[in-house]
């Protein structure tokens, strides 16, 4: 998700404007369904479509939260250890072959060929 503020005030009014049209949209709709004469079968409109505020839905989402147990934390702390000491083994290694290329280089410059014929 995007982390500027410009983009966090346009997600805001984009949802306002959401629930704003919705409702607007919602009674367009039911007024259309009244009038069509075809339609005898629907008699409540309220059957059709409802209208639920997002506080219903928060309060809904905040009940209905997951429960985590403590071995699901066990094995997130237990992956992330492994992956520190992949991370330090790796740093090593990088240490280690950089020395070693240092090594190769000074030996390389330092030493005189000898050719005997």
């Amino acid at each position: 998700m995007a982390k500027s503020i410009r983009s966090k005030w346009k997600r805001k009014c984009r949802a306002i404007k959401r629930v704003r049209y919705g409702e607007k949209e919602l009674e367009r709709l039911k007024k259309t369904l009244a009038n069509d004469p075809l339609n005898h079968k629907t008699e409540k409109l309220e059957e059709i479509a409802n209208v639920v505020t997002a506080s219903e839905i928060q309060d809904a989402a905040q009940s209905e939260q997951m429960d985590v147990d403590a071995t699901a934390t066990a094995k997130v702390k237990k992956i992330k250890l492994k992956r520190a000491k992949r991370d330090v083994k790796k740093e090593a290694r990088r240490k280690i072959e950089k020395k070693r290329r240092k090594r190769k280089g000074k030996k390389g410059r330092n030493s005189v060929s000898l050719s005997i014929e």
